[in-house]
């Protein structure tokens, strides 16, 4: 999935995908709703947030605040968050993932990036202002020009991160404003009977087959961690939901496409307490916990809505408290003295988590072959049924689902699935919906970003196929998208270089040409854990490479109101064999799925590019194909054998660019490590 900072939702589709050219730029656009007339002209679609803003400013006045931050998160800094947490949304009425709404006693404005701007003119009503910015700074300049010196800003603190805190906390108070702290949520004071009902399915424990190790080792382990640490942390916090449910295997449905539970954990030195709903563990489970235990290794199943206080009290005594501040909220953080505070960016649980052991590789490699079958019994069906007519994007993402959902250990999706048709794929974050879709064409470019939850791994897969006669410009910029993914699957580096570093080479061939494209080029992935897990990946706030960590590679290419392209696989990160002795590391591909020969100009591949393809399609022939025999899938079996025929070259290609592709590509990155 493409790890972007920008992409689109259906709402803009609705405006675009039938002008089949190029839109005016959206920040250039009049707003859809019309509120300077009375009565106001709004979308049928906008939703009157009259009566709970009216409220809210009841308890804002209760509350002595001139202004109310209401966030986009949960108090875990999560990607997705579940119906019960989607604060902002039942305010305003916009229902993207992004965006911060704020609130004064005679304003209220929503801040949004490009994805969501007519989405948002769509679903709020004139009540709101809708300011086409991202960032702190705007925020506050416009709290600045709203609020008189001396007001009061207030923010539940469990939806601030640390970082967020600070940003706004500096700029309000050199400008004599003050960010007030309330831990008592105000629109949940508002929201009432209405707010969906906390998550109450049960919690339940992996079993040994799908852990690479028990949590009495993982706590061990993060316990000889702390003892290692010059500042001698007594107690490790964990907030991120992946890392209490990686620590423990233990799993749950409280959020979309991640099988998370809400929890926290205190591991200290001499105590574990983990802080969760009781009563979603069933005797199985709380047996699986404590069974035989002893001591320090016994679990304390203590209620979630007292972590905050139990901090606190743990802080009075002679301890430090051992935090990752990316995923620690400002509710937790501000109860912690800080001579009493060791903090880094990720948590120790976070950064252990990142490096897979060998039976998570081993489990991770079975999810995926298991996946391409699913992905191949879905490209063949396409084959199939897209010449009739019959199938649409969101009809086609259903099918994929089906067909995941007959796979071994599957759990359901790990994001939803980009099914992007012609002009739609040059949306990066597209997906359809059963009232907003395109037919799928012959005609057409096709791009499927898609992944399933397995009791065994997480995957995460990108293919673009073209059915028909694609264009000699569609076929170039296939090409030079797959020679990114080719060059920095192959490439071999230094041990703890970082992949910023070399990110490039998945945009070299592009850049050869004068393209590029507007997303990042991949993100760490999980073992049934998230699709996008941190801090692993190729940007600037993401650790090191290091042996046993799996991340993405998806360059891509995306032509306005035309097509789009983007080629994704999942990687391991493994020992390269040199000539010469030294620590090197390079990527294997777990990834099973054939690229689309219909789109690969031959002719554009090194001579090492294609033999490096070649390898390619035998690995798929040789790990996938025994399943489909087992399976006796015989026509997809067939499929797989014709799309993974060796190619060979039709025209002399220029020599390679290994050499050329290394020198350039460094000195433009002043290469360190």
């Amino acid at each position: 999935m493409a790890w972007a900072l920008w992409g689109c939702s259906p709402w803009l589709v609705l405006l675009c995908a039938c002008a089949w050219g190029h839109p005016k730029p959206l920040d250039q656009r009049e707003d859809v709703r019309n509120c300077s007339i009375s009565p106001p002209y709004l979308p049928v679609t906008a939703v009157n947030t009259t009566a709970q803003l009216t409220a809210l400013r009841q308890q804002m006045h209760t509350q002595n605040l001139s202004a109310y931050i209401i966030p986009d998160t949960d108090a875990h800094m999560s990607e997705y968050i579940s119906k019960y947490d989607q604060r902002r949304a039942w305010m305003t009425g916009f229902t993207g993932s992004a965006g911060i709404a704020v609130v004064t006693m005679g304003k209220a404005a929503l801040w949004t990036d490009s994805r969501y701007w007519t989405q948002a003119e769509r679903q709020m009503d004139c009540n709101w202002e809708l300011h086409k910015e991202v960032g702190t700074t705007p925020i506050v300049t416009w709290l600045l020009a709203e609020i008189p010196v001396g007001g009061h800003v207030g923010f539940d603190p469990f939806l601030f991160s640390i970082d967020s805190w600070e940003s706004y906390d500096a700029a309000l108070r050199e400008s004599d404003r003050e960010l007030v702290s309330i831990t008592i949520n105000l629109v949940d004071l508002v929201w009432g009977s209405e707010r969906p009902a906390v998550p109450s399915e049960p919690i339940y424990a992996l079993q040994e087959a799908f852990t690479g190790s028990t949590w009495q080792e993982k706590v061990s382990d993060i316990r000889s961690q702390m003892q290692k640490r010059h500042e001698a942390p007594t107690a490790v916090l964990l907030s991120a939901l992946d890392e209490t449910a990686w620590l423990f295997n233990l799993r749950g449905s409280d959020i979309p496409y991640n099988p998370f539970f809400y929890s926290y954990t205190l591991l200290t030195d001499s105590s574990i307490r983990l802080f969760a709903n009781k009563s979603r563990f069933n005797s199985e489970a709380l047996q699986y916990l404590n069974s035989g235990c002893t001591g320090s290794m016994c679990v304390q199943l203590e209620d979630y809505s007292q972590v905050r206080d139990s901090v606190q009290a743990y802080t009075s005594g002679d301890v430090r408290i051992w935090i990752g501040t990316s995923y620690t909220s400002y509710g937790l953080y501000e109860v912690i003295p800080e001579e009493k505070l060791v903090a880094d960016a990720y948590s120790p649980v976070m950064i252990t988590k990142a490096v897979k052991n060998s039976k998570e590789q081993t489990l991770l490699r079975a999810s995926h072959v298991r996946d391409a079958v699913a992905v191949i019994r879905y490209l063949v069906w396409l084959e199939k049924n897209v010449p009739k007519g019959t199938v649409d994007e969101f009809s086609g993402a259903e099918q994929l689902e089906k067909f995941r959902g007959e796979e071994e250990f599957f759990s359901g999706s790990s994001f939803e699935t980009i099914s992007a048709s012609g002009l739609n794929a040059a949306l990066a974050h597209y997906s359809p919906t059963k009232e907003l879709h395109r037919k799928l064409s012959s005609d057409e470019m096709y791009l499927l970003d898609s992944g399933g939850q397995y009791w065994d791994g997480t995957t995460d897969i990108t293919r673009t196929v073209h059915w028909g006669t694609p264009s000699a410009f569609q076929k170039e910029v296939y090409t030079r998208v797959l020679i990114g993914n080719i060059d920095l699957s192959r490439l071999v580096f230094p041990a703890a270089t970082s992949g910023r570093m070399v990110e490039a080479f998945a945009r070299r061939a592009l850049w050869d040409v004068g393209l590029n494209y507007g997303h990042g080029t991949g993100h760490g992935i999980g073992n049934f854990l998230c699709v996008h897990e941190w801090p692993v990946g190729f940007q600037s706030n993401n650790i090191a490479m290091a042996k046993g960590m799996f991340t993405s590679i998806e360059p891509g290419y995306y032509q306005d109101g035309e097509f789009g392209i983007r080629i994704e696989d999942v990687v391991l990160v493994v020992e390269a064999q040199t000539k010469y002795p030294g620590t090197y590391l390079t990527f294997e591909v777990v990834s099973l799925v054939p690229y689309d020969q219909n789109l690969i100009d031959v002719s554009l591949l090194s001579p090492e590019q294609l033999q490096y393809l070649n390898r390619y399609y035998q690995t798929i022939r040789e790990k996938v194909g025994p399943e489909l025999q087992r399976r006796q899938l015989s026509e997809e079996l067939s499929w797989l054998q014709r799309h993974t025929e060796p190619l060979s070259a039709r025209a002399a290609p220029a020599a390679s660019w290994a050499p050329l592709m290394t020198v350039s590509t460094l000195a433009i990155l002043g290469w360190s490590v």
